[in-house]
């Protein structure tokens, strides 16, 4: 048995108009967690709002100002005690499961 995919991705058992026929290169199919990118200078600083924090597990998220991301940090990663709303700058690393938010501190304003 075969199995088409339309321009959709849908499976299909009968062949499609050859028209809508486009080429895949195999490198450029990504299955499971995409690769990290490559941290830039620019990545390194940054600053955000601390838009949630969990005191009593432990973690929070930050989301970037410019960017909009929203980054994890760990307590163990704060310089200054922060709470939720508080303008911080931070760095930013790999960790096992994606970016996280490291050497946080308040930013005064």
């Amino acid at each position: 048995m075969l199995a088409y995919v339309d321009e959709y991705g849908n499976f299909s058992s009968k062949p499609l108009d050859s028209r809508k026929r486009v080429e895949v290169n195999v490198e450029d199919i990504e299955i499971g967690v995409p690769k990290q990118r490559e941290l830039t200078p620019e990545d390194l600083n940054q600053v955000g709002i601390v838009t949630m924090f969990k005191t009593d597990k432990g973690y929070g998220f930050i989301k970037n100002m410019e960017t909009q991301e929203s980054f994890f940090f760990h307590v163990k990663s704060l310089i200054d005690p922060v709470k939720e709303n508080n303008k911080v700058s931070f760095e930013v690393e790999k960790g096992p499961k994606g970016l996280n938010a490291v050497n946080v501190r308040i930013v005064n304003t």
